[in-house]
């Protein structure tokens, strides 16, 4: 086996992934508190070609030499916003005509697997900071929710880990 080159992978340009169309799917990040995990998400965002981030409260914006450490440039490529707290974001977000889903184990939480989105919904899915998860507010504010389920004796992943995780699964259900 031999890696393939940026090249031969066909990799898109700044300027051509701007203009594709993007998965109607934004990523709200509620007060991450390691940069490193919010470049975690630029990068995942611009490898399944998410239709943005939206970032809240104390969670790391660009320009910021942690989030670009991770990103690796997809700060770059990919939309954001910001916003001064999350609840704002979701009813804004909710005006825009998005779906509002938390990312979070909650009572009657739907199983990631399980999940089927529908192809002609908008979709912001919020994820928690890294310690406190999704603030209640902002659940209490949210459509439904969403819950990886797990069988170990930790009860969550690194939120950057299941940004992947939940971004992919939107991907693959999606992308057909």
């Amino acid at each position: 086996m031999q890696k393939l080159t940026q090249e031969q992978m066909g990799r898109l340009t700044v300027e051509e992934f701007k203009r594709v169309e993007k998965l109607p799917v934004v990523a709200v990040l509620d007060n991450v508190r390691s940069a490193g995990n919010v470049g975690a998400f630029f990068r995942t965002s611009d490898a399944f070609g998410m239709g943005g981030l939206v970032l809240c409260g104390i969670t790391a914006r660009p320009p910021h030499k942690e989030v670009h450490k991770t990103a690796l440039g997809a700060e770059l490529t990919v939309e954001w916003r910001g916003f001064e707290n999350t609840l704002e974001a979701v009813r804004v977000l909710r005006s825009e005509g998005y779906t509002i889903v938390a990312v979070e184990q909650v009572e009657g939480s739907v199983k990631l697997g399980d999940f089927l989105p529908n192809v002609d919904a908008r979709y912001a899915l919020v994820f928690g900071n890294e310690v406190d998860g999704v603030a209640q507010e902002v659940v209490d504010e949210c459509d439904f929710a969403l819950e990886i389920p797990q069988v170990g004796t930790k009860h969550s992943l690194n939120v950057a880990v299941t940004g992947g995780v939940v971004l992919w699964e939107m991907f693959r259900k999606l992308v057909r």
